[in-house]
This record gives structure tokens, C-alpha cells and sequence, in this order.
């Protein structure tokens, strides 16, 4: 059912993501212009993405008429992968998902405009419908009321949530120009706490260099526990990503949460050797018109901060890098009940976007 009111108004508010889930959400990798020679990598690890997941929670796949039989033949066997037809533009079930809200009871979905990273100004391709539709059909699917909130363009990967009050954001995300550009910076913060039940919505500058989306908060900086972030780190004062950490440190160093509390920040290296587009990968690509397309040696926004916290565990892109260890055990020290997964996660950057960007926690629900 759709609502007619918000959820700060009926005392709903937007959980952590290390609270327990009920499930996860993900789409299967299909679009030729992100996912290269018919997405044959991309396939297998997102099915291992979702078959850790579901080592501790329910996964939907969802996949259109076309693929749900993949879908079904790549989880034969696995009772906690439901697939789920629902047809999407493309694979990235964090922006096209809903974002859920709890009460103690009950869970929500909101449903924000989807515009493909920047409609007719900035966006990554021509026609995006489907994913816009892909929230409510999802809250539909699993029964669970939606809050509409069209036309507010929103990603879910743009914002990350400690559960008590505090939000963070990209200034490059949220104020490019592509999205709400007739709002302000306070209307928009104030839109965030009306529908994510927030009081403070903390501003970061930046997020990972050259990241598409206008740098979503999740590539940068992610909640490990109340009042406690990692932040995605380069030593390397040459690398352009120095200065755009260094100046969301500054900020977070002198910020304290909703409940006034100052932040531990936990650095996380980006890896070692910059992750660019090859030209085998560039010739599997099979781009449309008004499609943004790639080129050989371009850089893309890898970083480890793009995990997902399932029940059990902590699903971590790595990239054949250095930095892929001292990633797993900064956060298996963070996270030490819950199972790390390392996951070579190439064959997801070359899409666009990582782990968490292709995964979207549906909370429990005890209604």
C-alpha cells in the first residue's frame, strides 16, 4: 500500500546496516553496456556474492522473463535464494531499491525517483524506467507498505545510516546538479530527516575519485558501529584521491553524531595499484545510444569501503592488490562476530560499481 504521510511522521527511521536483516535484494547482471560478453563474469560473482549472503539471510534475485531461468538454474539447490521476476534497466539493486524504515515492529519501503545518475543532464543512460518502477515492485512483492517520494531523486548508495539519528552524504552527490538542483542544501538535508527519520545528516565533500555516480557516500565512507566509520585512505600524496580523503577526514574529525558523540575513524587503503579498464574488457562492451561508454585505462573507483554487513557476516570486494589483506583484517577486527568474505570483485567495478552497490538489506520485520 502506498502511504500518504512520512515516515518521521509515523516514527519510522532508517536502521544500520550491521542491524539484523530480514534478506538482501539483488538484480542479475544482464545490461550488455555494463556487464562485458553477456555479463558471463559478472554472472559467476554475483553468484558468489549472493550465495555467501545467504549463508546467514534470504536473498531475492531478480531477474526479467528472459533470465529468470539463469537465475533458477544458478541456485538450483539454494533454498534461501528466491528468484523474483521483476524486470530493472540494470543490475544496481542498492539505487534502484527501496530504502527501508523501521519502527520496532514494522518495516517500510521509500520509493525516491530513480534517474539513472543524473537524468537528461549528467546520467549514465537514456532510458531507465524499469529501475525506477523496480522499488515499488519490490515493496509490493514482499508485502511491505511504501512511502512515494517523487519526485526526490535519491540512490540508496548515496546515503549510509548509523541508526540512531545520523546521516551521511556526498556534497558532489547530493547537490550535483543532475538530481534536485531547485533545492537547497538545507532543504535537501531537511527532505533526508523527514523520510530517513534523521536529525543530523553530516556532509562529506567527496567520495572516490572518478566515481560515476557523482561519488555515492557508500565507495567512501561506511557506519561500523555507532559513532565509528572507515573512510577510504591513500598515503600517496601524487594520487588525486589524497586530497578528497584528507578533506572528509578534516570533516569528520571536527563533526560529532546526532547524540553528540565524536567519531573513531578507522582508514581503509584504497588498493595499491589503480583498477582501470582494459581493452579486452572495453571490446566485450556493447554500449546503446545515450549510454555512457568507457575507455582503455580508465581509472574506476575501487575502494573496500564498498562491502556489504550481512546477519553473519561481511562480504569485501578485493582486487588481486597489496592492499586486499589489509583490508580483510582491518575489518574482521571491526566486525569480529561476523564471518569475513573476500570476494574478488573485479568483474563488478568493470559495471561501474562494487559489493554494496549491487545489494540493497531488507530489515527485519517482526509485524
Amino acid at each position: 500500500m502506498k502511504l500518504k504521510t512520512t515516515p518521521r511522521n509515523d516514527k519510522f527511521h532508517m536502521p544500520a546496516e550491521y542491524d539484523s536483516h530480514r534478506g538482501c535484494v539483488m538484480i542479475w547482471p544482464v545490461r550488455p553496456g555494463s556487464w562485458p560478453y553477456e555479463g558471463k563474469a559478472a554472472k559467476k560473482v554475483f553468484t558468489e556474492v549472493a550465495t555467501a549472503i545467504s549463508e546467514s539471510e534470504k536473498l531475492w534475485m531478480l531477474a526479467d522473463e528472459e533470465h529468470i531461468h539463469q537465475v533458477e538454474e544458478a541456485f538450483s539447490g539454494n533454498d534461501n535464494v528466491i528468484p523474483l521476476m521483476i524486470p530493472t534497466d540494470d543490475a544496481w539493486a542498492r539505487d534502484v531499491g527501496p530504502t527501508c524504515v523501521v519502527d520496532g515492529n514494522c518495516v517500510r519501503g521509500i520509493d525516491w525517483q530513480f534517474n539513472a545518475w543524473g537524468g537528461d543532464y549528467d546520467g549514465l543512460y537514456a532510458h531507465w524506467q524499469r529501475d525506477d518502477e523496480a522499488a515499488s515492485a519490490i515493496c509490493q512483492a514482499l508485502e511491505m507498505d511504501i512511502y512515494d517520494a517523487h519526485p526526490f531523486v535519491l540512490e540508496g548508495g548515496s546515503i549510509h545510516s548509523d541508526g540512531e539519528g545520523t546521516i551521511l552524504v556526498t556534497e558532489t552527490c547530493l547537490l550535483s546538479k543532475g538530481r534536485n538542483p531547485k533545492m537547497s542544501k538545507d532543504e535537501i538535508t531537511d527532505k533526508l530527516c523527514e523520510y530517513l527519520g534523521a536529525t543530523k545528516v553530516i556532509w562529506l565533500p567527496s567520495g572516490i575519485y572518478n566515481d560515476e555516480t557523482n561519488e555515492h557516500v557508500d565507495n567512501v565512507c561506511a557506519f561500523t558501529g555507532p559513532a565509528e566509520v572507515v573512510l577510504a585512505w591513500t598515503d600517496d600524496r601524487s594520487d588525486p584521491q589524497y586530497d578528497m580523503s584528507k578533506a572528509c577526514l578534516d570533516v569528520l574529525e571536527n563533526e560529532v553524531d546526532a547524540k553528540g558523540r565524536h567519531f573513531t575513524v578507522h582508514k581503509l587503503p584504497i588498493p595499491k595499484q589503480p583498477v582501470c579498464i582494459t581493452e579486452e574488457e572495453l571490446q566485450g562492451y556493447e554500449f546503446e545510444d545515450g549510454e555512457d561508454v568507457r575507455e582503455v585505462g580508465e581509472r574506476l573507483a575501487a575502494s573496500y569501503v564498498n562491502f556489504y554487513i550481512s546477519n553473519g557476516g561481511v562480504i569485501v570486494p578485493q582486487f588481486s592488490d597489496e592492499n586486499d589483506k589489509v583490508a580483510v583484517d582491518i575489518l574482521g577486527k571491526l566486525f569480529p562476530n561476523r564471518r569475513v568474505y573476500p570476494i574478488y570483485a573485479r568483474d563488478i567495478i568493470v559495471g561501474g560499481g562494487n559489493i554494496h552497490c549491487i545489494t540493497q538489506q531488507i530489515p527485519e520485520c517482526n509485524c
